[in-house]
């Protein structure tokens, strides 16, 4: 007859030994979370007012995860706080490690309705193109019950949160390779330069770019050589504008704002103020061929783990990218519209 007492005993993490394997059992997870706001604060009194706790305790904290992992995370004295190399290291990993469980409740969602998920899109400010406006509203019309959100934020930040899998989707500029991240051209726009109307220049017509010599300008805190707007400052280097910088944002409606009420010229995608154009609210100031062109890029994280709607919208708009020409997906490239 069968015994229960000849049943094997069941095996056991494997937590002898070295590595990471014994970290990931012994390890007091809890360690993480007050790292992350200590990394995140840049101070240990800080951190503890942030979680409620007395300095003492935080402190302790990281001095156990410091024996934990055998290395110095942080150096700290009475008026100074840095994270080591390994303390930089670990707070990478941290925000991907809680960006992932920070996912958790929509990735366990319904999973007996495929239609059914929340779809978060980080964005840079006036993303303007008809393909993803044409995807949400396929997409919408098909899978009713999945959800969207839509956050507006610097390039930079869309990158980090991507990176920290914060996001389904991000929609940004970038100049360099992204490691690690699923970087695919979106659209290309072109820049113009613009004044607002009471300025000296608007309403001329074949100006040059001697004319903007010394101008004072209005630009994106992204206006810079090596940065995602490059071309737009190397445009900016040949008309020799000022280099004082009378209004700067990371946001297009500020900059567009900061150039009507005549704080200087500034750069502007031309398909996104069509209509200011028309309405004489703002004038170009150099033809359509010397516009400088940007490209807009989509953002996934591989390691990302997606719930189905996630899937589905990543797969829809991917065919509807591919389905369509880069030319189709050029903007800014055709002659200004004339104001009415």
């Amino acid at each position: 007859m069968f015994d229960e007492n000849d049943m094997p005993e069941p095996e056991q993490p494997d937590s002898g030994g070295t590595g990471l394997n014994t970290i990931a059992w012994d390890l007091d997870w809890n360690l993480l979370r007050t790292f992350m706001v200590i990394a995140q604060e840049q101070s240990i009194t800080r951190a503890a007012r942030q979680l409620n706790q007395k300095q003492p305790s935080v402190s302790n904290a990281l001095r156990r995860l410091e024996e934990t992992l055998g290395c110095q995370l942080a150096e700290r004295g009475p008026r100074s706080f840095a994270l080591t190399h390994h303390g930089e290291a670990l707070f990478q990993e941290c925000k991907e490690m809680f960006g992932t469980v920070g996912r958790l409740p929509n990735i366990i969602q319904d999973v007996h309705d495929n239609v059914r998920g929340h779809i978060k899109i980080l964005m840079t400010s006036h993303v303007i193109t008809p393909l993803l406006d044409d995807t949400l509203r396929s997409f919408h019309e098909n899978n009713p019950k999945a959800t969207f959100s839509i956050s507006v934020k610097g390039s930079q930040e869309v990158i980090e949160a991507i990176q920290a899998k914060e996001g389904t989707l991000g929609i940004c500029l970038i100049r360099d390779k992204m490691e690690g991240l699923d970087a695919r051209l979106f659209y290309r726009e072109h820049f113009g330069f613009f004044c607002g109307r009471n300025h000296p220049l608007f309403g001329r017509k074949n100006i040059t770019l001697a004319d903007l010599r010394g101008e004072q300008r209005v630009t994106f805190y992204t206006d810079r050589l090596g940065d995602v707007l490059h071309p737009i400052a190397v445009l900016r280097g040949q008309a020799q504008l000022s280099d004082a910088v009378t209004g700067v944002s990371n946001n297009l409606e500020e900059v567009r704002r900061m150039i009507m009420a005549g704080l200087g010229i500034g750069p502007l995608p031309i398909h996104v103020v069509e209509r200011d154009i028309l309405m004489g609210r703002l004038w170009p100031l150099l033809p359509v061929e010397k516009a400088p062109a940007v490209d807009v890029y989509t953002l996934q994280n591989p390691r990302a783990v997606l719930n189905a709607a996630e899937k589905e919208f990543l797969k829809l708009l991917d065919r509807n990218v591919r389905e369509t020409p880069l030319a189709e997906r050029t903007y800014g490239n055709t002659p200004y519209p004339q104001p009415l």
